[in-house]
């Protein structure tokens, strides 16, 4: 249901040690994310943006803290329990697309599926209606090395929502893009928000992208805040 809360930390604490020395990323981050948003958060590099997203993605464990995807509590699950939850309710963007090489863009979209278990017939038909989606459907057949980094990241895109996920995690998505490229997968972002109802949390340098979100969040000194206008 539009307007749940799908995702929500509290009082999230992370810290690394380089050699003797403790470095604190996160100290008390809270975030509570509801079906359908778009938020953005911002923040210097350093300034733990994405570690926040690897604990939220569960590809990292905070030290302290409460963290709950779709109500349930994932702290304390082990490997098997975090990749089943990632699997099917967590989707991920990243700067550098990620994608498989020697794949094509419509294998990389079914590599989720395959790993859910979908039948090779249901697979592919979603895999083909997302890459229309996303608007690329020509490129089913192409590997990554025949695509530009815009159509690179539409791909990714589209993989991230392979397995309709509760929300989209998204890490700099237009970092490594031109101008163009960028403009339009911040226009895809927000029409698959706008008309699907995906909802995102996206880490970003890009204003451009902080713009298009419900509620723009910045990190600083490992908490988060509410920021009103840019």
């Amino acid at each position: 249901m539009r307007g749940e809360v799908v995702l929500k930390a509290v009082e999230l604490y992370k810290s690394y040690h380089l050699g003797n020395v403790e470095v604190p990323a996160l100290r008390g981050a809270d975030l509570e994310v509801r079906r359908g948003e778009f938020v953005a958060i911002i923040g210097p590099s350093g300034s733990g943006k994405t570690t926040l997203l690897n604990i939220l993605g569960l590809l990292d464990t905070p030290d302290s803290g409460e963290l709950y995807v779709d109500g349930e509590s994932v702290i304390g699950l082990d490997d098997d329990e975090l990749s089943e939850i990632r699997l099917w309710k967590i989707g991920f963007v990243f700067q550098h697309y990620n994608l498989i090489p020697i794949l094509t863009a419509l294998e990389n979209v079914e590599v989720p599926m395959i790993l859910a278990g979908v039948p090779p017939k249901k697979r592919i038909k979603r895999a083909r209606r997302l890459l229309q989606m996303v608007g690329i459907p020509h490129m089913a057949e192409h590997k990554p090395t025949e695509m530009s980094g815009g159509q690179q990241q539409r791909v990714a895109i589209a993989r991230a929502l392979a397995n309709d996920p509760s929300i989209i995690l998204a890490d700099e998505p237009t970092g490594n893009l031109d101008t163009k490229s960028s403009e339009e997968i911040v226009n895809l972002m927000g029409t698959l928000n706008q008309e699907k109802g995906t909802t995102f949390v996206v880490v970003t340098h890009d204003l451009d992208v902080a713009k298009k979100a419900d509620r723009i969040l910045r990190i600083r000194d490992g908490r988060l805040y509410e920021v009103e206008s840019l």
